[in-house]
């Protein structure tokens, strides 16, 4: 996302002059959640003074801030699990834009996650995960949203550092562990300046 990133973390890029994660906080409000856990790297200054405690949003955030390195996603949802609790709770990556009402999904007892997948964008035409009724398969007929809901016990195996999910998620869904659905709505991988541009334009 250079120059944009030069001096603003990705987070607080702007579309239609809000910045990315105001809407990801308005939809979680909407939704009932009452607590955000973010976690922070790059310019982590710049978010924890641009969104504080929450209080002008009605809900309360805190930090978990990801030092001397960044965590890759799977080390920074455990870094966080001690503010999470003990039950499901929803992660959203911090670049993506998304219509979804962002509502817990109904969970079956031995399901462990609960996956947000959309349809192959240009950037990703292989996939990453697939859908047979509503469990999650490796067959990559669909790209990830970056959205998804997780119990604590998905890391029960895991050491504190720095690991991806995506293997995570793999083992448990060839275990017939994660449940899925697929999100028909607006859904975009901000990862370029020409895809924030695109996002920007459509609203």
């Amino acid at each position: 996302m250079r120059p944009l990133t030069d001096s603003t973390p990705k987070p607080l890029l702007k579309i239609a002059g809000k910045p990315i994660i105001e809407y990801h906080i308005e939809r979680l409000v909407a939704a009932g959640y009452e607590k955000i856990i973010i976690n922070t790297h790059y310019l982590a200054d710049q978010i924890h003074t641009h969104l504080k405690s929450g209080e002008q949003f009605n809900i309360a955030i805190e930090y978990s801030n990801e030092q001397p390195e960044a965590l890759e996603t799977g080390g920074g949802i455990f870094q966080a699990l001690p503010q999470l609790g003990d039950d499901f709770f929803c992660v959203i990556n911090g670049d993506v834009f998304c219509d979804h009402d962002l509502k817990p999904p109904t969970f079956d007892t031995d399901m462990l996650a609960h996956l947000i997948l959309v349809k192959n964008p240009q950037h990703n035409k292989n996939g990453d995960f697939g859908l047979d009724n509503a469990l999650v398969t490796n067959k990559r007929e669909y790209t990830f949203s970056g959205i998804g809901w997780y119990h604590p016990k998905l890391f029960s195996h895991c050491i504190a550092g720095k690991f991806p999910l995506a293997p995570i998620l793999r083992r448990y869904a060839d275990e017939h562990k994660i449940s899925g659905k697929l999100h028909t709505g607006a859904w975009i991988d901000i990862g370029t300046p020409e895809r924030l541009s695109q996002i920007n334009q459509h609203l």
